[in-house]
């Protein structure tokens, strides 16, 4: 609880950047514990538990108040059939708590619900939260589109990523009407800083999130084939994926592979 407030949060609420999307999908050459993993998590980012209204109501006892509304739901929900659509998805699973927090879990669930209405050519299916952490590690591959609260969002985007390699290939993008920021999902190391530790791949394909988001297919295009041919051989990977390269050699392996 110590410590100052997040950097990313307060932008996050700053720019209305309502929507985190993350991918979710194997790399070849990468373990795993499965294969045909593929899939999209769309987080709402703007309130719930993460809204931080907190108090210490007396000594001892502390209140967080969870806030959902309709609007930021039904806007969460469109964002992620939408999301559908322009890739091709065929269905969308809503991800909730809804059995206990009737009111604010069901409010999002009902939210989402009605949006899909506008989507007859989207399936939609619902999922309780510890059902669906479950259902992630034994599996995946039933998974298109996941739509869910923040603090749920949260969790499960860092279970994808261990189905996958880990947090440092993870990929995060937060998206508003007006802008939006892309950054790695495992934030910053300032503990290996200079070291020539870091794994840059989470960081090169959160720009290639950001190229799409622009326009620059190509470009992006050439980068994330660029990062894949790469992390597809054992002896140009960084040591927390089981290589021996260093942040600046992994970089110009990449750099060479871009054509």
């Amino acid at each position: 609880g110590g410590g100052h407030r997040s950097i990313n949060v307060q932008m996050r609420q700053m720019f209305n950047l309502y929507a985190s999307v993350r991918p979710i999908k194997n790399f070849r050459g990468l373990k795993s514990f499965f294969e045909g993993i593929d899939f999209f998590i769309v987080r709402e980012n703007s309130e719930d538990l993460y809204k931080g209204i907190e108090y210490m109501i007396s000594p001892g006892v502390a209140q967080g108040i969870k806030l959902i509304t309709a609007e930021a739901s039904e806007r969460i929900g469109r964002h992620a059939f939408e999301l559908a659509i322009k890739l091709g998805r065929k269905k969308v699973t809503v991800v909730h708590k809804a059995n206990i927090m009737k009111y604010t879990d069901g409010l999002f669930l009902d939210s989402v619900r009605k949006v899909a209405a506008d989507y007859p050519q989207i399936a939609i299916d619902d999922m309780i939260v510890d059902n669906c952490g479950m259902q992630m590690v034994t599996k995946p591959q039933q998974f298109d589109v996941i739509v869910t609260e923040n603090l749920y969002g949260d969790i499960l985007s860092d279970i994808g990523a261990g189905l996958i390699g880990g947090l440092g290939i993870a990929a995060g993008a937060n998206i508003g009407d007006r802008c939006a920021m892309f950054e790695a999902v495992h934030g910053s190391a300032p503990d290996i800083q200079g070291k020539n530790l870091a794994n840059p791949t989470a960081l090169l394909l959160s720009s290639v999130s950001m190229l799409e988001y622009m326009g620059e297919l190509e470009t992006a295009r050439r980068i994330q084939d660029a990062v894949s041919a790469t992390l597809a051989n054992a002896d140009e990977r960084t040591r927390d994926l089981g290589g021996k390269l260093g942040t600046k050699e992994f970089t110009a392996a990449v750099i060479a592979k871009l054509g």
